[in-house]
């Protein structure tokens, strides 16, 4: 694909992103969309041929711009848990600064509008924290009889709900402070008993 139509497609995604986060999938058209975007519905079009394969791709695009950011974080020499932490950290960052994260985070608690398996992006990030905790139990920092496939379940179903009520209460104002706080609870939960 040639530059100018990478560009394109992405002003789409992005245009589409932030009309989805602001006024939900059902609310949005595709005349809202061309309009943030700033381009003709001919060249949104050519690049998309209806409103869901559109959400598709912003789901997509959310998903490409949480991993590129987490690899970042994985790749570095810090301790397991740590970048656990991290990750957690990122993404709450990106809620708050990114609209493609904003407009791809609502669309998966939408999808049922358009009839989206949305389930792949929490596979993978519900794999990733298992991985993790698995390193931290064999370096010492989490206690070792922990189920890291259950636990790394409840964490993403926890900051999920965490940044859900956020947005609900406080238009994740204060997203945050109720991803370090979510943090506060389940530290002690992990780490090893101290022996007597």
């Amino acid at each position: 694909m040639q530059q100018r139509a990478k560009d394109t497609r992405l002003s789409v995604i992005e245009g589409a992103a932030r009309v989805f986060a602001e006024i939900g999938y059902g609310n949005a058209s595709l005349t809202d969309i061309t309009k943030r975007a700033g381009v003709t519905k001919g060249a949104l079009y050519f690049h998309f041929t209806s409103k869901r394969e559109l959400a598709l791709a912003v789901i997509e695009e959310q998903h490409a711009t949480v991993l590129a950011a987490g690899a970042k974080i994985l790749s570095s020499e810090a301790p397991a848990l740590e970048k656990l932490l991290g990750l957690c950290r990122m993404f709450g960052q990106q809620l708050l600064e990114e609209p493609v994260v904003q407009g791809g985070i609502r669309l998966t608690f939408e999808a049922s509008a358009f009839d989206a398996d949305v389930s792949g992006p929490y596979q993978d990030w519900i794999n990733t924290t298992e991985e993790l905790l698995r390193q931290a139990v064999l370096d010492g920092s989490i206690r070792a009889d922990l189920d890291a496939s259950a636990f790394a379940r409840y964490l993403v179903a926890s900051f999920t709900g965490v940044q859900l009520v956020s947005d609900v209460l406080t238009s994740r104002a204060d997203v945050l402070l109720r991803i370090e706080q979510m943090w506060e609870f389940l530290l002690p939960a992990l780490r090893p008993a101290l022996r007597s």
